[in-house]
């Protein structure tokens, strides 16, 4: 009885800790971030769709929109490199070749989540970079270089995920399409994926929350510039880099600092936006 009970009192106080840490942070977030409207008189539509970034400036200018742009593409990059490569090599791992992806193909994707995210961006910063630009003739450093590297970072999230998924799906309903005539490859694509699809595109979306947090690989490798880029080859920068870059030279309480305060409150609400997306597509089973 007394072990039970303490147990129960244990549990329920690490719950209450997870829960206040987490108002805690959001609190302390929100307020430094909302300190840049309510105080500063930076108006939240400045902020969010002007591209003139000039703390220096009299009056400064805090227009975070081409913060707010690079990270939403080189997001989207990112994903969409990862995702049909990732879903790919769990159909491999789960369908085609179990036995290989269980001891060769699983082991490497593991290897993959444990390298630091400043090797991967000095692996682009090395050898990408210096593709981009012996072969399109520009600078080098630019939103596919950052793309591209978040895409090798979050293809193992993507991966292990997307297996996790494929795995739970029925071998009833493998054995059925078969028993019916359909090939291996259209059981795969009509049934497999088609059951599976949730788990799937969890497997996306949580990849593009790591995605969209990244700092300091994509600092490395994106040019760090305050311009709005023209074209993927073009250099920018990210909600992450900019905070990164800035936050060191400012002075806490300056609208300068509030409103990088505020692009961490913008980064806060799409992670919150990003789990909530994961728990509507984990809550839908297609048949």
């Amino acid at each position: 009885m007394f072990g039970d009970l303490s147990g129960r009192v244990i549990t329920l106080l690490c719950a209450g800790l997870l829960i206040v840490v987490t108002l805690s942070i959001t609190y302390f977030i929100a307020s430094k971030g909302i300190a840049t409207f309510a105080f500063d008189g930076v108006s939240l539509s400045e902020f969010l769709s002007s591209s003139k970034w000039d703390p220096e400036d009299e009056p400064a200018q805090f227009g975070a929109f081409s913060y707010i742009l690079g990270s939403f593409i080189v997001t989207v990059i990112a994903a969409l490199i990862a995702a049909p490569l990732g879903i790919g090599a769990a159909i491999f791992m789960t369908e085609i070749a179990p036995n290989f992806g269980k001891k060769v193909l699983k082991p490497v994707v593991e290897l993959l989540v444990g390298i630091p995210s400043v090797v991967y961006g000095y692996v682009g910063l090395t050898l990408l970079v210096p593709l981009i630009r012996d072969s399109f003739n520009v600078l080098g450093f630019s939103l596919l270089a950052g793309g591209i590297v978040l895409s090798i970072m979050i293809l193992p999230t993507v991966t292990s995920v997307a297996t996790d998924a494929i795995e739970t799906v029925s071998q009833d309903l493998r054995n059925a399409s078969l028993a019916l005539g359909a090939t291996r490859w259209q059981t795969i694509w009509n049934v497999v994926l088609h059951s599976a699809m949730p788990g799937c595109l969890t497997a996306v979306v949580l990849g593009m929350a790591r995605a969209f947090g990244e700092a300091l690989a994509v600092q490395m490798v994106i040019g760090n510039t305050t311009k709005l880029p023209g074209s993927l080859l073009d250099p920018t920068s990210t909600l992450t880099s900019g905070i990164t870059l800035n936050m060191g030279n400012t002075i806490p309480g300056t609208a300068y600092n509030n409103a990088l305060w505020s692009m961490g409150l913008l980064l806060l609400i799409m992670s919150f936006l990003f789990i909530v997306l994961i728990r509507i597509l984990g809550r839908k089973k297609m048949v």
